[in-house]
């Protein structure tokens, strides 16, 4: 399976096996919760029960005994031992251990409990702050776990393709239109597509030397999963952005990026999955920029020159610009 996520798998003997790519242990930072989620989804039911007791009290499923957990899940202790080896932790101690260290990380990081869902009774100002915390942690918690190794090599195929094609539908469209506007200013051929046809036509002329990068927060849109699995079997290499390493998009993808972004009752398709999708796309085009440093500075310089003449003649502090400053 493609590398996704630098939290530690088990292997048979329920020891942590490192999958950041590198060889080297996973990042200490990855949060065990941010794990949860994203496999939440493909877990089996009395194993979701048990993710759901850890998600909404992690502080205290680190203090409680393994028969608690389960008592409060209405499961046995067998099941939750079970769900510590399907997140990648080899058992409940170890669990234990990651839940009291992310929570104290946690609580280092913010002296206010704004990781709620957004209610109907919530005032704007509530809202706001939420709605803050909710895109600021998305950012951080995507760039903890995000597996720089795995990172690296797509972006060493996309700054070497022929061609990249992007797909998103949705909100993830407006994702896949920014990164095909970054790679065309720095003189890459990129094309983004959100049309089911258009998408699966330009997948179909797609061949060995070309990427094709297809975004989806939950991983399961029909659409996009379609166009890449198209794209693949054309020859050209296959990339995912998604929340969940385990979703169907990762089943026809070589290589898996993921983000971490929390969707709840008032945010389905929040900006919040979007700015994670965002983190990540900035990441890679950065680093693709940097294999083409020498074209991708004048590049920029020509595309900023270009546009420059459609701005109002005013400067950032509201004075007007001279002649001499020019554009």
């Amino acid at each position: 399976m493609p590398g996704v996520s630098k939290f530690p798998t088990s292997d048979d003997s329920g020891m942590p096996t490192p999958v950041n790519g590198n060889g080297t242990d996973a990042e200490p930072d990855a949060s065990p919760l941010v794990r949860i989620r994203s496999l939440l989804p493909g877990l089996a039911r009395a194993e979701q029960r048990v993710a759901k007791v850890v998600l909404d009290e992690p502080s205290s499923v680190a203090r409680r005994s393994i028969t608690e957990v389960a008592l409060a899940a209405k499961t046995s202790e067998t099941t939750v031992t079970r769900f510590c080896k399907a997140i990648g932790v080899g058992g409940y101690p170890q669990l234990r251990i990651a839940l009291a260290a992310d929570t104290a990380r946690t609580q280092a990081r913010s002296s206010r409990d704004l990781g709620g869902d957004i209610t109907a009774d919530d005032d704007l100002a509530s809202v706001v702050s939420k709605v803050g915390f909710a895109d600021a942690r998305a950012v951080e918690e995507t760039t903890e776990q995000l597996d720089i190794a795995e990172l690296t090599r797509v972006t060493d195929l996309v700054a070497n393709a022929g061609r990249v094609d992007v797909y998103g539908v949705g909100a993830s469209a407006f994702v896949a239109a920014d990164l095909q506007q970054k790679m065309h200013r720095i003189g890459r051929v990129s094309f983004a597509w959100s049309d089911t046809h258009i998408m699966l036509t330009s997948a179909a002329v797609l061949s060995e030397g070309d990427v094709a990068v297809a975004i989806s927060h939950s991983g399961a849109t029909t659409d996009t999963v379609e166009a890449l699995r198209v794209a693949g079997e054309h020859g050209a290499t296959t990339v995912a952005v998604t929340n969940f390493p385990r979703s169907p998009i990762t089943a026809v993808a070589d290589h898996v990026l993921t983000t971490a972004a929390r969707e709840t009752t008032f945010r389905s398709g929040a900006t919040a999955s979007r700015i994670a999708q965002l983190t990540v796309i900035d990441c890679l085009f950065i680093g693709v920029a940097q294999r083409h440093l020498d074209e991708a500075v004048p590049a920029l310089d020509s595309t900023r020159d270009a546009v420059d003449g459609h701005r109002l003649g005013i400067r950032p502090d509201g004075r007007r610009k001279t002649e001499r400053q020019g554009r």
